[in-house]
């Protein structure tokens, strides 16, 4: 057996061990507002209920490892004392895994993700909403652990109302949880899906995604591609540029020999095949031919 005292390892491993040996955790999705309403959108795994009566759930946004920063969601927590929780199903998740892109402060990462921004009725964070379930909070307290990088912070929240899809309740009012087919987090790149698995999602680029709101309207309004399609396009740096695009048909001629003229359903077909196989270029490509 191997064994480590915290003081005898970087964070960084010690942050990856955690993260790899406690798991799978479920992910609080923690939409907020700034001081000036700006809304902002962010998931978290260091998260859970820890009460009914009152009802508490908490989840730690911790300062980063590499340079000690905080996200602006600690921030817009200070501030405003509100939040709104959404649970992450499979439908979602890889538009969440984008939204976690460090975008500068300001830009809204539910237009980044292609979410929608839904009014919430007590508190002023915006719910996603196609998330099955919402928890609207204020927020009680929150407790730093440190002043280091890889710190945590609990933000207490105390949850004001619930909204649930009827799409996953039973007729006795309970959660079915096959058909909320929640997934959670693990180490590296992976994830959890209830009844199916692991399964890894490529951590967002480092440099920022364009994101689902700089995509050309025919690619985001596709009646075809789903949100995980979306949110896949969205985490590269630039488009192909034509040069790239006309090697790509060249390529493929001989399979698609139509490729230029097929209507944009079919290449939005595809392109999701690509996609399935985390061909993204190559789904980029397609599309802009």
């Amino acid at each position: 057996m191997t064994s480590y005292e915290p003081k005898d390892i970087s964070v960084s491993q010690m942050h990856g061990l955690l993260l790899s040996a406690v798991a799978p955790r479920p992910i609080a999705f923690a939409s907020t507002v700034d001081d000036k309403g700006n809304p902002n959108l962010s998931p978290f795994s260091f998260f859970n209920v820890f009460s009914a009566n009152p009802p508490v759930m908490i989840f730690s946004p911790a300062r980063r490892v590499r340079n000690n920063t905080v996200k602006h969601t600690l921030d817009n927590a200070k501030a405003t004392k509100e939040v709104v929780i959404n649970v992450v199903n499979f439908d979602i998740v890889h538009q969440m895994s984008l939204s976690s892109t460090e975008y500068p402060e300001g830009v809204n990462e539910f237009e980044k993700a292609g979410l929608s921004m839904l009014d919430s009725d007590i508190v002023k964070p915006y719910r996603v909403a196609e998330s099955p379930v919402q928890f609207e909070c204020k927020v009680n307290d929150i407790v730093a652990l440190g002043d280091e990088g890889g710190a945590g912070n609990l933000i207490i929240c105390e949850v004001v109302k619930m909204h649930i899809s009827s799409e996953v309740l039973n007729d006795d009012g309970s959660i079915n949880q096959e058909k909320l087919d929640l997934v959670a987090r693990a180490g590296a790149n992976h994830y959890s899906r209830a009844n199916k698995g692991f399964f890894e999602i490529p951590k967002p680029i480092r440099t920022l995604g364009i994101g689902v709101d700089a995509m050309p309207d025919f690619v985001k309004n596709s009646m075809i591609l789903t949100g995980n399609d979306l949110g896949m396009l969205g985490n590269v740096e630039t488009l192909p540029d034509k040069q790239e695009i006309d090697i790509f048909v060249k390529d493929v001629s001989e399979r698609y020999p139509d490729i230029k003229k097929m209507a944009h359903r079919d290449k939005h077909k595809i392109a999701q095949n690509y996609l399935s196989y985390g061909d993204i270029e190559s789904a980029w490509k397609l599309l802009l031919s």
